[in-house]
Protein backbone atom coordinates (compact mmCIF):
# COMPACT_ATOMS: atom_id res chain seq x y z
CA UNK A 1 0.00 0.00 0.00
CA UNK A 2 1.32 3.64 -0.79
CA UNK A 3 2.15 5.72 1.85
CA UNK A 4 -0.48 8.52 2.63
CA UNK A 5 0.06 12.64 2.55
CA UNK A 6 -2.16 14.62 4.31
CA UNK A 7 -2.20 18.64 3.35
CA UNK A 8 -4.37 21.23 3.03
CA UNK A 9 -5.44 24.81 3.27
CA UNK A 10 -8.22 26.96 5.12
CA UNK A 11 -11.02 28.24 2.59
CA UNK A 12 -10.95 32.15 3.64
CA UNK A 13 -10.15 33.42 0.26
CA UNK A 14 -8.31 32.44 -2.60
CA UNK A 15 -5.09 30.17 -2.80
CA UNK A 16 -2.18 32.35 -3.81
CA UNK A 17 1.95 32.03 -5.17
CA UNK A 18 3.11 31.38 -1.19
CA UNK A 19 0.45 28.27 -1.11
CA UNK A 20 2.06 27.25 -4.36
CA UNK A 21 5.53 27.42 -3.45
CA UNK A 22 5.05 26.55 -0.17
CA UNK A 23 3.27 23.03 -0.84
CA UNK A 24 1.13 23.14 -3.52
CA UNK A 25 3.51 22.36 -5.91
CA UNK A 26 4.62 19.43 -3.99
CA UNK A 27 1.28 18.09 -4.12
CA UNK A 28 1.20 17.72 -7.08
CA UNK A 29 4.36 16.52 -7.97
CA UNK A 30 4.18 13.49 -5.57
CA UNK A 31 0.39 12.98 -5.99
CA UNK A 32 0.97 10.02 -7.98
CA UNK A 33 3.36 8.62 -6.02
CA UNK A 34 1.52 8.66 -2.49
CA UNK A 35 -1.81 8.05 -1.35
CA UNK A 36 -2.82 11.79 -1.40
CA UNK A 37 -5.25 13.80 1.06
CA UNK A 38 -5.85 17.62 0.40
CA UNK A 39 -7.87 18.93 3.08
CA UNK A 40 -10.02 21.53 2.38
CA UNK A 41 -10.02 22.98 6.15
CA UNK A 42 -13.14 24.87 7.09
CA UNK A 43 -13.39 24.01 10.50
CA UNK A 44 -10.30 25.60 11.26
CA UNK A 45 -11.25 28.26 8.97
CA UNK A 46 -14.45 29.32 11.48
CA UNK A 47 -12.33 29.22 14.21
CA UNK A 48 -11.51 33.10 13.43
CA UNK A 49 -14.52 33.43 11.28
CA UNK A 50 -17.24 32.01 13.35
CA UNK A 51 -19.06 35.68 13.10
CA UNK A 52 -18.72 34.93 9.06
CA UNK A 53 -19.11 31.48 8.07
CA UNK A 54 -21.08 33.13 4.80
CA UNK A 55 -16.99 33.90 3.81
CA UNK A 56 -16.13 30.39 4.58
CA UNK A 57 -18.88 28.65 2.81
CA UNK A 58 -17.86 30.63 -0.37
CA UNK A 59 -14.43 30.18 -0.83
CA UNK A 60 -15.13 26.24 -0.33
CA UNK A 61 -15.82 25.86 -3.88
CA UNK A 62 -12.87 28.58 -4.94
CA UNK A 63 -10.54 26.34 -3.20
CA UNK A 64 -11.49 23.38 -4.86
CA UNK A 65 -11.51 25.09 -7.88
CA UNK A 66 -7.88 26.27 -7.68
CA UNK A 67 -6.85 22.51 -6.68
CA UNK A 68 -7.95 21.47 -9.31
CA UNK A 69 -6.10 24.43 -11.47
CA UNK A 70 -2.87 23.34 -10.45
CA UNK A 71 -2.87 20.11 -11.28
CA UNK A 72 -4.64 17.56 -8.36
CA UNK A 73 -6.07 14.76 -10.34
CA UNK A 74 -9.33 13.89 -8.39
CA UNK A 75 -8.57 10.44 -10.27
CA UNK A 76 -5.74 9.91 -7.88
CA UNK A 77 -5.79 12.17 -5.36
CA UNK A 78 -8.48 12.52 -2.62
CA UNK A 79 -10.25 16.57 -1.80
CA UNK A 80 -11.68 16.36 1.31
CA UNK A 81 -14.02 18.79 3.24
CA UNK A 82 -12.74 18.72 6.78
CA UNK A 83 -16.15 19.32 8.31
CA UNK A 84 -17.78 16.56 6.97
CA UNK A 85 -15.87 14.24 8.67
CA UNK A 86 -17.26 14.08 11.84
CA UNK A 87 -14.27 11.31 12.95
CA UNK A 88 -11.47 14.09 12.89
CA UNK A 89 -14.02 16.18 15.30
CA UNK A 90 -13.99 13.37 17.66
CA UNK A 91 -9.98 12.34 17.75
CA UNK A 92 -9.38 15.97 18.30
CA UNK A 93 -11.29 15.93 21.90
CA UNK A 94 -9.18 12.35 22.54
CA UNK A 95 -6.21 14.44 21.53
CA UNK A 96 -6.98 17.43 23.96
CA UNK A 97 -5.68 15.03 26.69
CA UNK A 98 -2.48 14.24 25.44
CA UNK A 99 -1.39 18.42 25.39
CA UNK A 100 -1.06 21.12 28.03
CA UNK A 101 -2.18 24.68 27.69
CA UNK A 102 1.83 25.78 28.78
CA UNK A 103 3.00 23.75 25.16
CA UNK A 104 0.12 25.11 22.99
CA UNK A 105 1.12 28.97 24.67
CA UNK A 106 4.89 27.61 23.19
CA UNK A 107 4.38 26.90 19.77
CA UNK A 108 5.17 29.54 17.66
CA UNK A 109 2.76 29.66 14.91
CA UNK A 110 -0.09 30.17 17.49
CA UNK A 111 1.97 33.07 18.90
CA UNK A 112 2.55 34.79 16.05
CA UNK A 113 -1.12 34.42 14.37
CA UNK A 114 -2.49 35.59 17.72
CA UNK A 115 -0.93 38.77 17.93
CA UNK A 116 -1.25 38.89 13.87
CA UNK A 117 -5.14 38.84 14.27
CA UNK A 118 -4.95 40.75 17.87
CA UNK A 119 -6.54 38.06 19.99
CA UNK A 120 -5.53 38.90 23.77
CA UNK A 121 -8.24 37.72 26.04
CA UNK A 122 -10.87 37.48 23.18
CA UNK A 123 -9.03 34.70 22.10
CA UNK A 124 -11.58 31.79 20.97
CA UNK A 125 -10.27 28.59 22.21
CA UNK A 126 -10.83 26.94 19.34
CA UNK A 127 -8.27 29.03 17.69
CA UNK A 128 -6.04 28.58 20.60
CA UNK A 129 -6.17 24.80 20.66
CA UNK A 130 -5.76 24.19 16.45
CA UNK A 131 -3.01 22.85 16.44
CA UNK A 132 -4.61 19.92 18.29
CA UNK A 133 -7.41 19.90 15.05
CA UNK A 134 -4.47 19.53 12.94
CA UNK A 135 -2.92 16.69 14.68
CA UNK A 136 -6.28 14.87 14.41
CA UNK A 137 -6.49 15.94 10.42
CA UNK A 138 -3.41 14.04 9.80
CA UNK A 139 -3.56 11.53 12.18
CA UNK A 140 -7.29 10.75 10.75
CA UNK A 141 -5.43 9.30 7.29
CA UNK A 142 -2.73 8.22 9.16
CA UNK A 143 -0.66 10.22 6.83
CA UNK A 144 3.33 9.91 6.58
CA UNK A 145 4.20 12.76 4.74
CA UNK A 146 2.59 16.33 4.97
CA UNK A 147 3.96 19.10 2.56
CA UNK A 148 4.02 22.63 4.60
CA UNK A 149 5.37 25.96 4.54
CA UNK A 150 7.94 26.70 6.81
CA UNK A 151 5.82 28.85 9.10
CA UNK A 152 4.01 25.11 9.94
CA UNK A 153 6.56 23.24 10.79
CA UNK A 154 5.74 23.91 14.74
CA UNK A 155 2.14 22.47 13.78
CA UNK A 156 4.03 19.03 12.83
CA UNK A 157 6.11 18.59 15.66
CA UNK A 158 3.30 18.86 17.93
CA UNK A 159 1.24 16.26 15.85
CA UNK A 160 4.53 14.42 16.60
CA UNK A 161 4.61 14.63 20.01
CA UNK A 162 1.24 14.01 20.29
CA UNK A 163 1.65 10.72 18.47
CA UNK A 164 4.39 9.73 20.46
CA UNK A 165 2.43 10.47 23.52
CA UNK A 166 -0.53 8.65 22.36
CA UNK A 167 1.76 5.41 21.15
CA UNK A 168 3.59 5.68 23.79
CA UNK A 169 0.60 5.17 26.74
CA UNK A 170 -1.79 3.13 24.34
CA UNK A 171 0.51 1.47 22.01
CA UNK A 172 1.90 1.93 18.52
CA UNK A 173 -1.10 2.87 16.68
CA UNK A 174 -0.54 6.00 15.18
CA UNK A 175 2.01 7.26 12.52
CA UNK A 176 4.61 9.71 13.33
CA UNK A 177 4.52 12.09 10.24
CA UNK A 178 7.08 14.16 8.76
CA UNK A 179 7.35 17.72 6.86
CA UNK A 180 8.63 18.06 3.32
CA UNK A 181 9.19 21.11 2.88
CA UNK A 182 9.94 23.41 -0.69
CA UNK A 183 13.13 24.74 -1.99
CA UNK A 184 11.31 27.88 -1.32
CA UNK A 185 9.28 27.34 1.90
CA UNK A 186 8.19 30.37 2.62
CA UNK A 187 7.71 33.66 -0.23
CA UNK A 188 7.40 36.91 0.62
CA UNK A 189 4.58 39.48 0.33
CA UNK A 190 4.27 41.53 -2.69
CA UNK A 191 5.11 44.52 -0.42
CA UNK A 192 8.45 42.78 0.99
CA UNK A 193 6.77 41.57 4.34
CA UNK A 194 7.88 38.79 5.57
CA UNK A 195 4.99 36.21 4.51
CA UNK A 196 2.55 35.95 1.93
CA UNK A 197 -0.71 36.16 3.54
CA UNK A 198 -4.76 36.90 2.18
CA UNK A 199 -5.02 38.63 5.54
CA UNK A 200 -2.37 40.97 4.67
CA UNK A 201 -3.44 41.55 1.17
CA UNK A 202 0.02 41.38 -0.59
CA UNK A 203 -0.75 38.05 -2.34
CA UNK A 204 -0.80 37.10 -6.18
CA UNK A 205 -3.47 34.86 -6.39
CA UNK A 206 -3.04 31.55 -8.72
CA UNK A 207 -6.79 33.10 -10.18
CA UNK A 208 -5.36 36.18 -11.05
CA UNK A 209 -5.76 37.39 -14.68
CA UNK A 210 -2.22 38.05 -16.53
CA UNK A 211 -3.46 42.07 -16.50
CA UNK A 212 -3.70 41.55 -12.43
CA UNK A 213 -0.67 39.93 -12.22
CA UNK A 214 1.06 42.72 -14.34
CA UNK A 215 -0.60 45.46 -12.28
CA UNK A 216 0.62 43.37 -9.27
CA UNK A 217 4.12 42.92 -10.00
CA UNK A 218 4.85 46.56 -11.59
CA UNK A 219 3.77 47.37 -7.63
CA UNK A 220 6.44 45.64 -6.22
CA UNK A 221 9.69 46.88 -4.75
CA UNK A 222 12.85 46.32 -5.91
CA UNK A 223 16.76 48.35 -4.86
CA UNK A 224 15.36 51.29 -3.09
CA UNK A 225 18.98 52.19 -3.28
CA UNK A 226 18.71 52.70 -6.64
CA UNK A 227 17.80 56.23 -8.13
CA UNK A 228 18.19 55.61 -12.04
CA UNK A 229 18.38 52.37 -14.25
CA UNK A 230 21.82 52.59 -14.44
CA UNK A 231 22.96 52.86 -11.27
CA UNK A 232 24.22 48.97 -9.92
CA UNK A 233 21.89 47.08 -8.16
CA UNK A 234 21.35 44.59 -5.14
CA UNK A 235 20.10 41.60 -4.87
CA UNK A 236 19.30 40.91 -1.39
CA UNK A 237 16.30 42.08 0.00
CA UNK A 238 15.12 42.61 -3.94
CA UNK A 239 11.89 40.48 -3.95
CA UNK A 240 11.48 40.76 -7.60
CA UNK A 241 14.25 38.66 -8.19
CA UNK A 242 12.92 36.46 -5.01
CA UNK A 243 10.26 35.65 -7.09
CA UNK A 244 12.33 35.34 -10.29
CA UNK A 245 14.13 32.41 -7.98
CA UNK A 246 11.39 30.82 -7.56
CA UNK A 247 9.51 30.62 -10.73
CA UNK A 248 12.14 31.09 -13.48
CA UNK A 249 12.93 28.15 -15.37
CA UNK A 250 15.52 29.89 -17.10
CA UNK A 251 18.29 29.51 -15.03
CA UNK A 252 21.50 30.88 -17.61
CA UNK A 253 18.66 33.69 -18.57
CA UNK A 254 18.34 34.48 -15.32
CA UNK A 255 22.05 34.45 -14.22
CA UNK A 256 22.73 37.23 -16.92
CA UNK A 257 20.13 38.96 -15.80
CA UNK A 258 21.29 39.01 -12.29
CA UNK A 259 25.12 40.50 -13.62
CA UNK A 260 23.77 42.95 -15.83
CA UNK A 261 21.37 44.25 -13.05
CA UNK A 262 24.14 44.59 -10.27
CA UNK A 263 26.38 46.27 -13.19
CA UNK A 264 23.54 48.97 -13.97
CA UNK A 265 22.92 47.50 -17.29
CA UNK A 266 19.29 46.77 -17.18
CA UNK A 267 16.10 48.64 -15.37
CA UNK A 268 13.68 47.28 -12.82
CA UNK A 269 10.88 47.67 -15.26
CA UNK A 270 12.57 45.43 -17.90
CA UNK A 271 12.99 42.95 -14.79
CA UNK A 272 9.65 43.17 -13.54
CA UNK A 273 8.43 42.75 -17.03
CA UNK A 274 10.45 39.27 -17.13
CA UNK A 275 8.55 38.27 -13.99
CA UNK A 276 5.36 39.00 -15.42
CA UNK A 277 6.00 36.79 -18.43
CA UNK A 278 7.58 33.86 -15.95
CA UNK A 279 4.23 33.88 -13.58
CA UNK A 280 1.88 34.17 -17.01
CA UNK A 281 3.43 31.55 -18.90
CA UNK A 282 2.83 29.11 -15.15
CA UNK A 283 -0.67 30.45 -14.43
CA UNK A 284 -1.95 30.49 -18.10
CA UNK A 285 -2.62 26.49 -18.04
CA UNK A 286 -3.65 26.74 -14.58
CA UNK A 287 -7.01 29.59 -15.73
CA UNK A 288 -7.95 27.40 -18.28
CA UNK A 289 -8.24 24.29 -16.49
CA UNK A 290 -9.96 26.70 -13.62
CA UNK A 291 -12.51 28.23 -16.28
CA UNK A 292 -13.09 24.71 -17.62
CA UNK A 293 -13.96 23.26 -14.11
CA UNK A 294 -15.86 26.16 -13.42
CA UNK A 295 -18.38 25.74 -16.16
CA UNK A 296 -19.70 22.84 -14.42
CA UNK A 297 -19.35 23.57 -10.70
CA UNK A 298 -21.88 20.55 -10.16
CA UNK A 299 -19.25 17.87 -10.95
CA UNK A 300 -16.50 19.64 -8.31
CA UNK A 301 -19.31 19.50 -6.07
CA UNK A 302 -19.36 15.99 -6.87
CA UNK A 303 -15.65 15.83 -6.92
CA UNK A 304 -15.96 16.77 -2.80
CA UNK A 305 -18.38 14.75 -1.76
CA UNK A 306 -17.37 11.23 -3.32
CA UNK A 307 -13.55 12.64 -1.93
CA UNK A 308 -15.04 13.30 1.84
CA UNK A 309 -16.85 10.02 1.46
CA UNK A 310 -13.79 7.98 0.69
CA UNK A 311 -11.85 10.05 3.48
CA UNK A 312 -14.69 8.88 6.03
CA UNK A 313 -13.65 5.56 5.68
CA UNK A 314 -10.24 5.69 5.80
CA UNK A 315 -11.45 7.72 9.10
CA UNK A 316 -13.25 5.97 10.72
CA UNK A 317 -10.62 3.40 10.43
CA UNK A 318 -8.61 5.49 12.48
CA UNK A 319 -10.87 6.52 15.05
CA UNK A 320 -12.06 2.52 15.47
CA UNK A 321 -8.07 1.51 16.03
CA UNK A 322 -7.85 4.54 18.55
CA UNK A 323 -11.03 3.64 20.45
CA UNK A 324 -9.78 0.13 21.00
CA UNK A 325 -6.76 1.24 22.19
CA UNK A 326 -7.74 3.57 24.84
CA UNK A 327 -9.96 0.38 25.27
CA UNK A 328 -13.15 2.39 25.36
CA UNK A 329 -14.63 0.41 22.17
CA UNK A 330 -17.76 -0.62 24.10
CA UNK A 331 -19.98 -1.94 21.25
Amino acid sequence: MKKRILTGDRPTGPLHLGHYVGSLKNRVLLQREYDTFVLIADVQALTDNFETPEKVNKNILEVALDYLAVGIDPKIATIVVQSAVPEIAELTVFYMNLVTVGRLEQNPTVKTEIKEKGFERSLPLGFFAYPVSQAADITAFQAALVPVGEDQLPMIEQTREIVRRFNTLYGKTLVEPEALLSKFPRLPGIDGKAKMSKSLGNVINLSDSADEVKKKVMKMFTDPTRIHANDPGHLEGNIVFTYLDAFDADLSGLKDLKKRYQSGKVGDVEVKARLVDVLNVMLDPMRARRAEYAGNKKAVMEILEQGTLRAREVAGETLRAVKKAMKIDYF
